[in-house]
């Protein structure tokens, strides 16, 4: 399309109507709708749907609502964005990053200082998007969080997530939501740094790549200087679950114990490599959580 996507806020019946269609689109399963009477009484109630329009046709949207999170001096106004949809035909136009985007500035403005949300930590495009894109950071895993979903992507395998916080006003996530694309650490970087590979992965027979028996562990405590350390994981996953199911299994229970094992350390996610080439490689770059927070 010669047009450029715009976004724009929905609060009409009609618009909800056409989210509820999109999802059944993008999902395929009924029990995985948010409804459109839900989604008019949220957009009305401080809740924000933003749809991404080319050609006048809506192709994806993102919707979430005010929350809360308890620290420890009391709760905290969050937004909890809940869902983003982009049809698989404009999948890689860059319209996620958009919609949170535009997400991002609406949140601002109502003066709420932090936004979550969950996705799948074996999803190198999601965590790319996520982590490197628009700044979020991550020390809270979820196993089987949605117990057993029945849609296509997710059937099959228990259903963890990450949750990942995106802080409004931090320099750290203004840099990266401006136009300015940043200039991207590659992993030559990280490892001329000498950073720690995690759990380094062989390829098998087939090109699919295995996790090791036995992952590095960082000391504890973290030595003088902050060590950042690579978790590695699948490139493309959903293809690897559909030729190998056993083995993305495998791959779920490894990540699921490090990340688990590392968060209760006080290390965090913050930054994710993507490495092209015949056979990419995708790695989670963690953090000591104390030194980092206020980047």
């Amino acid at each position: 399309s010669s047009m450029s996507p715009t976004i724009r806020l929905l609060e009409h019946i009609e618009d909800m109507f056409l989210v509820e269609d999109l999802q059944r689109r993008v999902w395929g399963a009924d029990d995985a709708i948010v409804p459109h009477h839900l989604l008019l009484t949220v957009a009305h109630n401080g809740g924000l749907i933003l749809g991404a329009y080319e050609d006048e046709q809506m192709v994806g949207f993102v919707f979430g609502f005010p929350g809360l999170v308890q620290t420890s001096t009391g709760s905290q106004l969050k937004h909890c964005s809940h869902m983003l949809a982009v049809l698989p035909e404009y999948e890689s136009q860059g319209l996620g990053y958009l919609l949170k985007r535009a997400q991002w500035q609406m949140v601002r403005r109502q003066g709420i200082p932090l936004i979550t949300w969950t996705y799948d930590p074996l999803l190198s495009r999601n965590a790319h998007l996520n982590i490197t894109r628009l700044g979020a950071i991550c020390n809270t895993y979820t196993p089987n969080m949605y117990g057993d979903m029945r849609d296509s992507l997710n059937q099959g395998l228990p259903s963890d997530r990450l949750q990942v916080e995106v802080w409004v006003n931090t320099p750290r996530v203004q840099d990266r939501m401006s136009k300015r694309p940043r200039g991207q650490l590659d992993l030559a970087h990280y490892l001329s740094a000498e950073t720690n590979i995690l759990n380094p992965t062989h390829l098998n027979h087939a090109g699919w790549p295995h996790p090791t028996a036995s992952p590095h562990l960082p000391e504890t405590p973290p030595t003088e200087h902050p060590a950042l350390h690579l978790l590695e994981i699948p490139s493309n996953f959903s293809a690897l679950k559909t030729a190998d199911p056993a083995l993305a299994l495998t791959w779920r229970l490894h990540i699921r114990e490090l990340l688990q094992d590392l968060f209760a350390r006080g290390y965090l996610i913050t930054d994710f490599v993507y490495l092209k080439g015949e056979h990419p490689r995708s790695f989670y770059v963690l953090s000591d959580g104390e030194r980092t927070l206020g980047e």
